[in-house]
Parts: C-alpha cells; structure tokens; sequence
C-alpha cells in the first residue's frame, strides 16, 4: 500500500517573496502593515497560493481603476 505524496499549498514567507518576484523584506512589511493574505501557524507565517494569485489579480484591478 503506497501512500500519497501530500501536495502543498501553502508557501513560507521566503517562498512567497519569490513567488511575487519581491524581497523578502517587502513581504515582512506587508504582512506587519495587514496588506497581504496569511496565516500565522506556529509562530511562521504562511501564505496559500491561491489567495497570492488572488490578491495579485486585486492589486492589478486597482492599478486600472
């Protein structure tokens, strides 16, 4: 019996400041400033995929509004 490989989804703040193609610092600052969607869990913070793909696609709307 094999078991299934779990498949993440979420990202580690270092890994969602590469994901948005910004420093690592940045992220730290959006998440002090609640500007960016996360989860604090176990004293790290992690981010969904979906919710980054949805809040780049918010920040875009309101780029050409």
């Amino acid at each position: 019996m094999e078991l299934q490989k779990v498949q993440r989804t979420t990202l580690t703040m270092k890994e969602a400041a590469e994901y948005l193609g910004i420093s690592y610092w940045l992220v730290n600052q959006l998440v002090r400033r609640k500007q960016i969607p996360c989860s604090k869990v176990g004293g790290k913070y992690l981010f969904r995929v979906q919710a980054l793909d949805e809040y780049l696609e918010n920040m875009e709307q309101q780029s050409i509004s």
